[in-house]
């Protein structure tokens, strides 16, 4: 059970008693305490064994329903809360965990929906509080979202889910500097046991915002609970390019190839730092090892550089056009081209780049400084 679900049965007791028979109150107290332990098949067990006796009994219809939701079976969790429903149509249990499966499957109006009718009677339950402005969060309705996380923090101004919430929410929309806000709030609570997650956040936070320096102290504090975290070493890498200290970016880099040698991401991250560092035997080995996966536009590009950089010019158009076919509105692409054109000569086909450049509406600061220049 999850720290949101426990908060919901706090208010909603775990154990429910069935009225009028001491024998399955018993039978109903079992299945809730295998369900608390994960003792799956046993809690099953237990709640059939009631329906046995009393075949629309709410207790157990939502305690199968329970059972199969932490299975991952959420139709068949749908089902078992339906059916209760159709019997109790306000039963807070199977509204909340009918709710869970929308949302696990995706549904998020329909989640909504249920929980909004869950809110009716209890407006105060921060599990679905903090659900619903989740829910708002995924739909990108940021007002609603805002809205509902602040009705938890006027109940619980320091309720961590909340403020990590509200951090995910102005994150999503590019607001970093308020995203930081929230989540310094959260790690400042409890800094010896602060969340990896909120420890990357911010770290991530401070990449967007390029204050690397300050980005850098979350990510390898994440490293010292766990030396593999992906994110971390990533967040680290990236900083150090940040701050323009390649060999360091390049040590994080291979850190991840290590465990991951053909992730063409850090491949392509890994060859712009060689590019850089002026290695460039070995960043083109990285750039093709890249592209053997899958194409991957920022090696090809970077690829390109070196042989333009080499004078391998006609090299740099061939891989340039194929980045080009897969991305036609890269308007940096045409003036790469044209300007290797224009190296080999070919006045007129770089005309022809930047004609096409131009026509198809996109548009480059150096277009019109190279038409200006008089260049072609």
């Amino acid at each position: 059970m999850d720290d949101l679900d426990s908060t919901l049965h706090q208010e909603h007791p775990l154990h429910p008693h069935p009225e009028g028979n001491d024998h399955l109150a018993e039978i109903s107290k079992k299945g809730y305490n295998y369900l608390k332990e994960g003792v799956l098949e046993e809690a099953e067990k237990a709640f059939r064994q009631i329906l046995e006796f009393d075949s629309t009994n709410s207790y157990a219809l939502v305690g199968l329903g329970d059972v199969a939701r932490k299975r991952g079976e959420k139709k068949k969790a749908m089902e078992y809360y339906q059916k209760c429903l159709a019997v109790f149509p306000g039963n807070g249990h199977a509204l909340f965990g009918l709710a869970d499966c929308y949302k696990a499957t995706n549904q998020f109006t329909k989640a909504l929906e249920i929980w909004e009718e869950y809110l009716l009677v209890h407006d105060k339950n921060i599990a679905v509080l903090t659900r619903v402005a989740d829910t708002y969060r995924k739909l990108r309705n940021f007002g609603k979202s805002k809205e509902t996380f602040l009705k938890v923090l006027a109940v619980h101004d320091d309720n961590a889910y909340a403020l990590i919430g509200l951090g995910y929410l102005h994150y999503d929309f590019k607001d970093y500097r308020e995203a930081l806000l929230y989540w310094e709030k959260v790690y400042t609570a409890d800094t010896a046991h602060a969340d990896v997650r909120v420890l990357t956040s911010l770290g991530n936070c401070h990449r967007k915002l390029k204050t690397y320096r300050e980005g850098l102290p979350y990510y390898q504090r994440v490293l010292e609970e766990e030396n593999d975290n992906f994110y971390a070493l990533f967040g680290i890498a990236d900083c150090y390019r940040g701050m323009n200290q390649m060999d360091k970016s390049l040590e994080f880099w291979n850190r991840i190839l290590e465990r991951d040698p053909d992730n063409k991401v850090i491949l392509a991250r890994a060859g712009d730092t060689l590019r850089q560092l002026g290695r460039l035997d070995e960043a083109e080995k990285s750039y093709y090892k890249a592209l053997d996966i899958e194409f991957d536009t920022y090696a090809a590009l970077g690829l390109a550089m070196i042989h333009k950089e080499q004078g391998r010019y006609q090299e740099a158009v061939t891989s340039l056009s194929g980045i080009m076919d897969k991305d036609p509105n890269n308007a940096r692409i045409y003036i790469e081209i044209a300007e290797c054109q224009q190296k080999m000569g070919q006045r007129n086909e770089a005309l022809n780049t930047l004609g096409l450049l131009q026509r198809r509406g996109l548009k480059n600061h150096q277009f019109n400084g190279m038409m200006n220049r008089r260049r072609y």
